[in-house]
């Protein structure tokens, strides 16, 4: 075990530290933070890798199999009303807590909404709960279109284009958010046990395509918060606004700690809530369905505490650490006189900043798993890395120049939806779970406050402008993704052509070599007959 950790925290340093030295070589560059600032972002790097460390442990042990356990006896009770009424509870309790939406929820303007049974509702707390519900029902949609066999390409452009019309009748401050929301719901929680759910059904399923149908489950429950907060916004009575969050003061040591003991019950009470939903089904079906050996429970119970601690320090790290340091170094340099140099930076953080991103792990291993390697994890990262460097970069130049989010969104989209039509089906499912996989809680508490205090610092519209790199970072691996899957397409019907040329030239020689052995059994007979 310990050589287990000690191998997971050196990759989760070699992921992180890159992202903190480009952070503090602009720190002793052009954009100085104050030391409180600094104090926060430093002791935030160390315990965002133990936590990551920790969460990459438990995971493997607790939450896939768990999601494995569940999914597979779901399908072989064939009972279709428990099957959707499970995955629509888990889904809307798992999201209701899911920390990247609380920290989405907690950047939105905080003027009250609407009032429900005497109690006042910001519009932060309502789009918590219209997320939760567009997930519940898409988790619900992605079993369904996996037992009945749906093709999950013509589903996804149905569903794109119902959501790019409620997009044009939303309202404008509504837009950005929307898209952020489908990309942060699907979070370090939601992702392995939504995966090991798809991988589950598909394992199980008679007569079902393994590889296409494991995936997709993902990339489904991103579409059902888009439509959800898109409705919202149409809703919505009158102009939402923005309030800058404040930056805590830091004057010594004692506060750097003083702030993250503040923090840390917050998130041991977010973390507790989002995991209990699953912990109490999965006793529910051990008891009643899967009666598994006492020491498999423990063994899976041992991987969810690791969860739930790496979870924690992951998540107060990211928050108290990052989310300040980001804000701050975004407006710093947005009001630089060269400031256009706020989008090669922007990029540069985007593409290292993926390795750190937890539920970017659980999908690249479990679809190198499930390919038995035809996707490696290391083509998934490249072409994931490169993906959000564009998109951090798009994001950037939007903070910047105040253009409008449809001019990225539509092209990006209609790429998307266009390479459906030419890319094999399980590269579609890849892609469009790793869109949601791809904007996690580094990008939450780091991209999306750097976006936002940049746009602040120009005076932009902070609705409009400073949200949407969620969004960006959401999109682009869905063209990514799909393009590594067109050209291992034409690669593998090269390597096709080849084999069949080279049986070809083969067959050929045989042909030639039997009629030379031909010839001579014939000239053997001519000289046989002559003889008799």
């Amino acid at each position: 075990m310990k050589k287990e950790i000690l191998l997971k925290f050196k990759e989760t340093a070699v992921a992180v530290l890159p992202v903190a030295g480009i952070v503090f070589l602009l720190h002793l560059t052009i954009a100085p933070m104050p030391v409180g600032v600094l104090s926060l972002f430093l002791s935030g790097t160390f315990l965002l890798i133990v936590g990551m460390t920790l969460f990459q442990l438990g995971s493997e042990v607790g939450m896939t199999s768990i999601g494995n356990q569940i999914g597979g006896k779901l399908v072989e009770l064939k009972n279709l009303k428990i099957f959707l009424f499970t995955a629509f509870i888990l889904g809307f309790l798992v999201t209701i807590a899911e920390p990247d939406l609380q920290v989405l929820g907690k950047q939105m303007p905080d003027q009250t909404m609407f009032s429900l049974f005497g109690m006042d509702m910001s519009v932060g707390q309502v789009l918590i709960y219209m997320v939760a519900l567009g997930v519940a029902i898409f988790l619900t949609v992605a079993v369904i279109r996996v037992v009945f066999g749906f093709d999950l390409s013509k589903l996804f452009f149905v569903l794109y284009i119902g959501v790019f019309v409620l997009a044009f009748l939303t309202k404008p401050e509504y837009l950005a958010v929307s898209f952020d929301s489908g990309g942060v719901t699907t979070g370090p929680i939601t992702v392995p046990f939504i995966l090991a759910l798809g991988i589950g059904i598909a394992s199980v399923k008679k007569g079902a395509d393994s590889e296409t149908d494991s995936f997709g489950f993902v990339g489904l429950c991103s579409v059902g918060p888009i439509i959800a907060v898109a409705i919202m916004g149409m809703l919505a009575k009158g102009d939402a606004s923005y309030e800058s969050s404040v930056i805590p003061e830091i004057e010594s040591f004692s506060d750097v700690i003083l702030v993250y003991l503040k923090a840390f019950p917050t998130f041991f009470e977010e973390v507790g809530l989002a995991l209990s939903p699953i912990i109490a089904v999965y006793f529910f079906f051990q008891i009643v369905y899967l009666k598994l050996p006492k020491s498999s429970v423990i063994k899976t119970m041992i991987g969810v505490f690791y969860t739930y601690i790496g979870l924690v320090i992951f998540l107060t790290a990211a928050n108290v650490g990052f989310m300040p340091a980001g804000s701050f170094m975004g407006g710093a340099l947005a009001v630089l006189p060269f400031n256009w140099v706020i989008i090669p930076i922007g990029m540069l953080v985007g593409f290292f900043i993926l390795l750190a991103e937890p539920a970017v792990y659980v999908l690249t291993v479990q679809v190198e798993e499930v390919t038995g390697g035809a996707i490696t994890r290391k083509m998934m990262m490249i072409a994931l890395m490169i993906g959000m460097s564009i998109s951090v970069g798009m994001a950037m130049t939007r903070v910047i120049t105040g253009i409008s989010i449809w001019y990225l969104l539509i092209p990006g989209y209609a790429t998307a939806l266009g390479l459906l039509f030419f890319v094999p089906k399980v590269f579609t499912a890849i892609a469009f779970d790793s869109g949601g996989v791809a904007s996690g809680p580094m990008t939450a508490t780091f991209l999306l406050p750097f976006a936002i205090g940049a746009c602040s610092a120009v005076g932009g519209n902070v609705l409009m402008d400073g949200f949407g790199v969620v969004a960006m970072v959401a999109m682009t691996p869905l063209v990514a993704i799909q393009i590594l899957g067109a050209v291992y397409a034409i690669k593998a019907k090269r390597a096709k052509e080849e084999n069949a040329e080279e049986f070809a030239e083969i067959y050929e020689d045989i042909e030639e070599e039997i009629e030379f052995y031909q010839l001579d059994l014939n000239s053997a007979i001519i000289e046989l007959d002559y003889d008799i």
